[in-house]
């Protein structure tokens, strides 16, 4: 067990709520709770050893340069503003603060990206089967597709020699998908924390496999753990650097 942290949590929804369960139970202590009717300048009035973030994407930005300007370490768990994210490495270079963002702070989502890496290199050999990913989220996800179906995207595209793009599609939505493109269709239902499906399909048969979260609390541990890892730390870091995976 770590030493107890002093944590501030941005962002008190459902998300926050489960990560404070995680750091009670862990053995640190909450410092500061920053939600929509609270000013985030009550950072800097109490003593916080780092901040956990989930919010929205419009407000991420926002949230993220505060902490790194007041060199709070944060932990970035909202998705959807990475059209920023140069920016927000240079901050944290500047400023020799650290940043610590996640499409998905799951262990099992992040062995699943190990397995999606491996497979797209392997199908490389197999021009017949035609990649595609489907997520399924609740109701209450603002963005689409998901951070994590991107990041899945992005990683096949990046061992996979046949496909150089990815492309959007949302429920009651139509597109003509081009040969070049992997699509990402995107559902919401009801009281559905995450499922992601990667397929490889052609005309004998298909490969499928996918992630399937029970709940929130996968995705609040891994935060937690973050949040313990980064201490003492300089720089823009990811689940890949705290698990060992290369």
């Amino acid at each position: 067990m770590k030493n107890a942290l002093n944590i501030a949590l941005i962002g008190y929804g459902k998300m926050g709520k489960e990560i404070e369960k995680i750091i009670v139970e862990r053995g640190h202590k909450i410092s500061t709770i920053i939600d929509s009717k609270t000013d985030k300048k009550a950072l800097i009035l109490s003593k916080n050893d780092v901040a956990i973030e989930f919010t929205q994407p419009k407000s991420a930005i926002g949230n993220i340069e505060f902490c790194v300007n007041n060199k709070i370490p944060i932990i970035v768990g909202t998705t959807g503003w990475y059209d920023n994210f140069s920016h927000i490495k240079n901050l944290v270079l500047e400023k020799k603060s650290a940043v610590f963002t996640a499409t998905n702070f799951s262990i099992g989502v992040n062995i699943f990206f190990q397995i999606n890496k491996k497979l797209a290199s392997i199908m490389n050999q197999y021009p017949e089967y035609q990649a595609s990913i489907e997520e399924i989220h609740h109701t209450q996800k603002k963005d689409a597709p998901s951070g994590t179906a991107i990041t899945t995207a992005e990683q096949i595209l990046s061992t996979y020699n046949l496909k150089d793009k990815w492309i959007s599609i949302e429920e009651g939505d139509y597109k003509d998908i081009e040969g070049n493109e992997i699509p990402i269709y995107s559902f919401r239902k009801e009281h559905i924390p995450g499922i992601h499906k990667v397929k490889w399909d052609c005309d004998i048969d298909e490969i499928e496999f996918s992630h399937s979260a029970h709940n929130r609390r996968g995705f609040a541990l891994g935060a937690v753990l973050a949040a313990e890892w980064i201490i003492g730390k300089q720089g823009v870091f990811n689940m890949d650097d705290m698990l060992g995976f290369e």
